[in-house]
């Protein structure tokens, strides 16, 4: 499978500036609170290399992307796939394993690791290198930016890999914010438009829309979990399953547009389309509404490069992506992801591609550098250490 080549431009032009609309065009913000340190526990934060920016010829030159390559295959035998830390770690009562995450309860806090499985189509495709690394750093950048808009449910991260976050009452809805016409998946809004659906989760599209085209409007598309896989629900449908309360609905969709616009604007400053994500939300014992999980990573989100969408658009082109949709991509035409029972192994070079593409939007976004891990003490030895000392002080 030919994969594009990624040459984001070391300056706006004017093909980037006529993708300005209203959702993009609002004023800057002053440059927000970060996330309140814990009196105990602060927060691992950006070393002062991630802190200072870099030039952009830094994150796009080849001498960056080979060693990064070179560090990423020979990690594809050591990604962190599976952790056991209710074994290691004292404190720890249980763990609940997702596509994605395992999450241990950590009695008044939980303790979310991300690990470097793929995920679509409801199961795991693949182990990314360094992938748990970028999701929980790109999050964890994220919250910090956002907390003008929302609060979130972060208390500390001691370690790369891991996040711990106050215990919520997660709302048994997915807020998904699309701003294009897209996607693979069955859930996706080109799937099912392109099967003649016009009311989506509530939404009326018009006729003649095409493959990628922007939305005249940001769209809100929520979904619910049913069994292993993501079901569309209208917002009254949430609110008469009981699955919300009206007033929390109305809260907590103000909130995900507002982010997702927010988001827009960050990613478009920094030469990215941000073109559809999804949040979600849970109530604290305080009663307040809390961001958690995780916001705008390339697990969450779709994002194209924004100088060469226009042209591409117009040509029939794919965008050029830096999420999973290729890998999705070559699955759908390998395979059944749906019905199949057993998977073909994902090419290696996909694997490396997807791993350059996750650190290189994490740079992108945040203009620092990833700092790769080290190696002398095993991963899952180290993240044991930094939970058990991170709840020892939390106690």
């Amino acid at each position: 499978m030919a994969l594009p080549a990624l040459n984001p431009p070391k300056t706006l032009n004017k093909k980037l500036q006529s993708l300005n609309s209203p959702f993009f065009s609002f004023s800057k913000t002053a440059s927000s609170p970060k996330i309140t340190k814990f009196k105990k526990y602060p927060l691992i934060t950006m070393s002062s290399q991630q802190q200072n920016p870099l030039p952009h010829v830094a994150l796009t030159n080849n001498d960056h992307k080979e060693e990064l390559m070179s560090a990423i295959k020979s990690s594809i035998s050591n990604c962190l796939s599976e952790t056991h830390l209710d074994l290691t770690v004292p404190q720890l009562k249980s763990k609940i394993r997702g596509k994605v995450r395992d999450i241990y309860d950590g009695g008044d806090y939980l303790v979310m690791v991300t690990t470097d499985r793929q995920s679509a189509f409801d199961r795991i495709l693949a182990s990314i290198p360094f992938k748990g690394q970028v999701l929980n750093e790109t999050s964890l950048w994220w919250f910090n930016k956002t907390q003008h808009i929302t609060p979130n449910a972060v208390v500390s991260v001691p370690d790369k890999n891991v996040t711990i976050a106050r215990k919520c009452s997660v709302f048994p809805v997915e807020f998904v914010v699309r701003g294009y016409v897209t996607g693979s998946t069955d859930t996706s809004l080109w799937t099912v438009y392109n099967k003649g659906v016009r009311n989506y989760c509530g939404n009326n599209l018009p006729d003649g829309l095409v493959k990628n085209q922007k939305l005249t409007e940001n769209m809100l598309t929520p979904t619910t979990k049913a069994a292993d896989h993501d079901v569309p629900v209208t917002p009254d449908e949430i609110v008469q399953r009981g699955l919300m309360t009206q007033a929390d609905y109305d809260e907590v969709s103000r909130r995900a547009m507002s982010l997702f616009e927010f988001g827009q604007r960050v990613a478009l400053d920094h030469g990215l389309i941000l073109v559809d994500t999804k949040y979600e939300f849970g109530k604290g014992p305080d009663g307040q509404i809390y961001l958690i999980d995780e916001v705008h990573t390339p697990d969450s989100s779709r994002y194209w490069i924004a100088h060469s969408y226009q042209e591409r658009f117009q040509n029939g082109l794919e965008p050029e992506n830096i999420d999973k949709e290729f890998l999705r991509l070559w699955f759908k035409s390998h395979c059944n992801p749906y019905e199949d029972e057993v998977l073909p192994d994902a090419p290696e070079e996909l694997v490396s591609e997807l791993a350059w593409r996750y650190i290189f939007l994490f740079e992108t976004i945040t203009n620092s550098r990833f700092e790769m891990p080290g190696t002398k003490e095993p991963v899952h030895d180290r993240i044991s250490r930094n939970v058990s000392q991170a709840l020892s002080s939390l106690q």
